[in-house]
């Protein structure tokens, strides 16, 4: 009889999957190739987030001749958020690691996140970064890559982080993390979700330098519009004082810039008291003081939100202990 602990599955890698049917063939090739020095039982789940088209087929295909390929598939196209928490859900192995099915991110990065794991036991999450020190990118429209640089500048502000890459998909995590939080994003906000519940529940995160290339198959799912409306409704989310703060100490100061240029008049003998420039001047300080303490209401929320988590990891700690669900690290 097969040891029980030779069945056990060490490594999940999730693929989303959106009209990927040309890439496909290489990225499984690639994913074993990355793998090949592992040393212990994976599965790869290929999600596919409702393509239009022969993406299932194929995958399907490869399934059944590669009995490491485990196929999740829906419609219709809900976006990447519903893909990753289709294949955090169908995943069974201890540690997960997200990857692009256009290999954006080599595979050789899967193994890398791998062995950071086993090198640091304490650390609960791993971020492929091409920003930080050693991180790399090739053959990245300028555009784009520009754009993304731009993003992660901004996200920085609303995560009180050292991290340097906010919304990559190439990341590691270790199972008990994930089974200890709730997911809800459908889009590319997901990244930022996790990140924002990670860190408020006291997890730890590393990132390790990784290589992003663009690609060579395939369309861009890159909608800009889209992406920088959710980043900065982020931000402000997670820190609105950046919001309220900004623009409550503006009118303030432009209201006392007023009074000092009212006092300026009245010196020189030119203050008409018809004007109504006191009353503004007046408008423009409260209305600055109000903001201020909204932003400071805002943030006593963000507190509050932050504790939610905690009950919630809580509670889904006790969920998981009732069913039998082991998410306790060695």
């Amino acid at each position: 009889m097969e040891n029980a602990e030779t069945n056990t599955i060490f490594l999940s890698v999730i693929c989303p999957l959106f009209n990927e049917e040309d890439n496909l063939d290489n990225l499984i090739i690639n994913i074993h190739k990355g793998l090949e020095g592992l040393g212990k039982k994976y599965q790869i789940v290929l999600v596919n987030d409702g393509s239009t088209d022969n993406s299932f087929e194929v995958a399907t295909k490869l399934a059944e001749q590669d009995k490491t390929l485990k196929v999740v598939s829906y419609h219709p196209n809900q976006g990447r958020g519903k893909a990753l928490r289709e294949g955090f859900a169908n995943a069974d192995g201890e540690l997960i690691v997200t990857i692009d099915a256009d290999l954006s991110y080599s595979s050789d990065h899967i193994l890398k996140i791998v062995r950071s794991f086993e090198e640091e036991k304490s650390i609960d999450v791993i971020i492929g970064s091409p920003y930080m020190k050693g991180g790399k990118t090739k053959n990245v429209p300028f555009l784009r890559l520009l754009i993304s640089k731009l993003g992660n500048k901004i996200l920085k502000l609303a995560i009180n982080n050292n991290l340097h890459t906010f919304t990559g998909i190439l990341r590691g995590y270790r199972r008990e993390a994930l089974k200890s939080i709730d997911l809800y994003s459908d889009g590319k906000e997901i990244h930022l979700e996790i990140l924002s519940k990670v860190i408020s529940l006291s997890y730890r995160i590393k990132e390790i330098p990784a290589t992003l290339t663009g690609r060579k198959k395939g369309h861009s799912k890159f909608k800009f519009r889209l992406t920088a409306i959710s980043h900065l409704l982020f931000m402000f989310f997670e820190r609105p004082i950046i919001l309220f703060g900004v623009a409550g100490f503006l009118l303030v100061i432009a209201g006392l810039a007023g009074g000092i240029y009212i006092i300026y008049l009245w010196k020189t003998g030119n203050l008409n008291p018809e004007r109504p420039l006191l009353n503004l001047i007046v408008l423009l300080i409260l209305t600055g003081v109000q903001i201020l303490f909204f932003g400071f209401m805002a943030t006593q929320l963000v507190i509050l939100k932050q504790e939610i988590y905690r009950i919630q990891k809580e509670n889904r700690d006790i969920y998981n202990q009732i069913n039998g669900i082991n998410t306790s690290r060695d």
